[in-house]
């Protein structure tokens, strides 16, 4: 009976439940970055290039093939779904981070958020300057 008490803290703790989430949130990602990559760039990049697929590419040297044309598939892959990463999360997480740090700054005196543009703490009553 003690180790189900266990398991049901360990299981309900917000930490096992937040990397739950994530998990589920990252397979729906990968889903969404995955058909962003093969709907729209690869596309676009045969219609630039007129290849749409590069894994019939290779050479061959004393009778060993190397199929180069698969690592320029996966190359284009990756570099597609980093930068659909990049600027589609990436930027707009930095922008919506940059202005949350904009409007509240740390009290010299007591440690405690206060507004960026405060004269005096509102927890200790320091006298702060402003910075905004």
């Amino acid at each position: 009976m003690k180790m189900i008490q266990g398991y049901r803290e360990f299981i309900t703790r917000g930490n096992v439940i937040d990397l739950a989430v994530a998990v589920v949130i990252g397979a729906a990602f990968t889903a969404l970055v995955n058909s962003i990559v093969a709907d729209l760039f690869t596309p676009l990049i045969a219609a630039i290039i007129g290849e749409p697929d590069f894994s019939a590419l290779s050479f061959t040297i004393n009778g060993s093939e190397f199929t180069y044309g698969n690592f320029i598939n996966a190359l284009i892959a990756f570099l597609s779904i980093s930068a659909v990463i990049y600027f589609f999360v990436i930027v707009p997480m930095n922008h919506l981070k940059r202005d949350e740090e904009a409007t509240h700054r740390e009290c010299p005196g007591c440690l405690s958020e206060i507004p960026v543009k405060a004269t005096r703490c509102a927890h200790c009553t320091a006298e702060v300057a402003p910075t905004g």
